[in-house]
């Protein structure tokens, strides 16, 4: 695959900021999905042990990407513990 890409690279040199694009563009995108399954409150890989992840969660935690003007260090506890 690489080859018939520098192939293509070789003769059309106008391609080249394409295939860093899209290459890019992949990267990070594979990145993200490996960043969700592994942060992500919902996601378990260990039923045995901690069959619910997210009771565990502290209102101080942050699992989201991005917030918008939310200091969740300062975020305090509202809900009763189970």
């Amino acid at each position: 695959m690489f080859r018939v890409i520098a192939t293509h690279a070789k003769k059309h040199p106008s391609l080249i900021p394409l295939f860093v694009i899209i290459g890019a563009g992949g990267v990070g995108a594979g990145l993200y999905l490996m960043r969700l399954a592994v942060f992500n409150p919902d996601v378990c890989w260990d039923k045995k042990n901690n069959p619910e992840p997210w009771n565990k969660l502290s209102p101080s935690d942050q699992y989201k990407f991005y917030s918008v003007n939310v200091d969740y260090s300062k975020l305090k506890k509202d809900r009763p513990d189970f």
